[in-house]
């Protein structure tokens, strides 16, 4: 990543009526952390990983293991983070469980990403 230096006012002067609209549209302290755990989840390469394939088709944990070349517990610790913050989610078919993407917006905020990261 490219160091880019960050350009500051030459004279201090608050804008009284910028700083007011501001003020008024910051969330609830909760909503905000709740946010940023949200996007700590993206913060992992391997979640990254299995939300692509997950995009593919729904998958159980073995056949994640095989795609990604990664044991099954290594998946299984990341799909719980996953799944705990509602990215993806299970459906049980005899003895195996498949995982998929929890939403369709979930796919479009990876995009979006993507997009931001390629410009």
């Amino acid at each position: 990543m490219k160091k880019t230096e960050v350009e500051c006012c030459d004279t201090f002067c608050i804008h009284e009526e910028l700083v007011h609209k501001a003020e008024g549209h910051i969330p609830d302290e909760e909503v905000l952390k709740d946010l940023a755990d949200f996007f700590k989840v993206f913060a992992d390469a391997t979640r990254i990983r299995i939300l692509c394939v997950l995009f593919q088709s729904e998958m159980c944990v073995c056949d994640l293991a095989e795609v990604l070349g990664m044991t099954q517990s290594a998946i299984s610790h990341q799909l719980r983070m996953l799944k705990q913050m509602k990215l993806v989610k299970n459906r049980r078919e005899g003895k195996t469980v498949f995982y998929s993407l929890a939403d369709d917006h979930i796919q479009t905020i990876m995009n979006q990403g993507m997009e931001h990261i390629l410009e």
